[in-house]
């Protein structure tokens, strides 16, 4: 089985991307906007689309998260479109990530002892996607 995920934006995908990137210290892969795209005769690119992101990916985690612009004909709920979640062995790390991502947005719960996680944290960057931070100590 292999997990992937898409983070959906509304038109700031590519600024979004590089914000990941910095903060989880990894390499853009592919950017590809919807004018890139191979042409549909019966499925013409609206030119307010023609530089949005349609597809983008980040390695991280052992799998490639994905980002994309939604059409501007498709509504976006921001926010509670998904909530990926983060479980690393280093504390420190995880520290690092909370406090990057918490810059502009809004923080649910600070990084904490609870009683499913050794550090646990809950906060929305400043796009708007709620994170789930983590670190489980094996027992």
């Amino acid at each position: 089985m292999k997990l992937e995920m898409f983070i959906n934006f509304d038109g700031n995908c590519r600024e979004a991307v590089e914000f990941y990137a910095k903060v989880f210290k990894s390499g853009i892969g592919e950017i590809l906007t919807y004018g890139e795209a191979p042409p549909d005769p019966e499925n013409p690119v609206p030119e307010a689309d023609r530089d949005r992101i349609c597809y983008a990916g980040i390695p991280m985690g052992g799998m490639i998260v994905m980002f994309m612009d939604m059409p501007s004909d498709f509504p976006l709920a921001v926010g509670n479109n998904i909530n990926p979640t983060v479980n690393m062995d280093d504390k420190d790390e995880i520290t690092r990530i909370f406090n990057e991502l918490k810059e502009g947005g809004k923080v649910f719960m600070e990084l904490q002892k609870t009683f499913y996680s050794e550090w646990y944290g809950m906060v929305q960057d400043k796009f708007g996607i709620i994170w789930h931070l983590l670190h489980y100590v094996q027992q």
